[in-house]
């Protein structure tokens, strides 16, 4: 059981890491709101951007920004929706110190659900309610929720990813996959088909001899890359990481890694997120002789 429970661990940190990069397409929203042309303008330009470096930079001034925003308006949902998602996008894409990047995704969570809370009916105390309770109210959400649901899903699944040393955090993985199971069947296309990404990681987890499901895991991930037409290329990485690893599939991991290095970055709304998938697939491709 130890053993088991370690690799789970294990996998949860590495993959939901991976997988945080999908809530930097949140910088959208959170500068979006802010001063008209200018916001949009400015969220373009982040997500368009080829240096992740200089979005690492720049991003805490953006924290601080949010935090004085929120200090005028404490119970506005809007706002901790937003600031959820900076946060916890920062700290999953470019925090590396674990103490560091645990408090910003504590802070996420706190916040997103504090938004929740305020913007749906019903919603208020959702991580304390009895799982059976809680996924009644999930499947009661419909098509106007999705955002708000999928917003809750990734910022609580990077906070996992932060505590995953902490077997009650990963105990909660359940309630996120619910979150995120909803979004797929209310609107599949939502954040490029983000949510079958994420299903993808929940299924390839664990072998299939501990209680994974690799290929409704690779399912998932092929869903995903068609929905985005093959351009959001966190998908191939995830797909060759997760799947082609937990397979010890060489052929299938080599050929999509070396197809997302051979593809362009630039994307709409894709290209930071692109950026850094090419910098994971080389170095998953570097490492792969010691690993097959």
């Amino acid at each position: 059981m130890n053993t088991l429970l370690r690799l789970y661990q294990v996998k949860v940190r590495d993959c939901l890491l991976l997988a945080s990069v999908v809530l930097l397409s949140g910088c959208a929203s959170i500068v979006g709101s802010l001063t008209g042309g200018l916001a949009a303008n400015l969220s373009t330009a982040i997500l368009e951007s080829d240096d992740p470096a200089m979005i690492r930079d720049g991003a805490p001034s953006f924290l601080i920004l949010i935090d004085s925003l929120l200090a005028g308006s404490p119970d506005n949902a809007a706002l901790l929706a937003q600031s959820a998602e900076l946060h916890s996008a920062y700290a999953g894409a470019f925090v590396a110190e674990p103490q560091r990047a645990a408090q910003l995704h504590s802070k996420a969570k706190s916040q997103i659900l504090r938004s929740t809370c305020l913007s749906l009916k019903d919603a208020c105390d959702l991580e304390n309610r009895d799982f059976d309770e809680f996924s009644a109210w999930v499947q009661a959400q419909d098509e106007k929720s999705v955002a708000a649901l999928y917003n809750l899903g990734s910022i609580w699944a990077g906070w996992i990813q932060a505590n995953s040393a902490d077997f009650t955090a990963i105990a909660q993985l359940a309630r996120v996959k619910a979150l995120i199971q909803r979004v797929a069947e209310l609107e599949p296309e939502h954040a490029n088909g983000g949510a079958f990404l994420y299903l993808g990681v929940f299924e390839t987890l664990l072998p299939p001899a501990m209680g994974g499901r690799p290929e409704l895991g690779r399912q998932h991930f092929e869903r995903a890359l068609a929905i985005s037409n093959e351009r959001n290329l966190i998908v191939k990485v995830m797909l060759a990481d997760q799947y082609g690893r937990l397979m010890f599939d060489r052929d299938l991991h080599d050929r999509l890694l070396n197809e997302v290095m051979a593809a362009p970055a630039t994307a709409p709304g894709l290209t930071l997120m692109n950026t850094v998938a090419k910098e994971r697939a080389q170095q998953l491709l570097d490492s792969a002789d010691d690993y097959f």
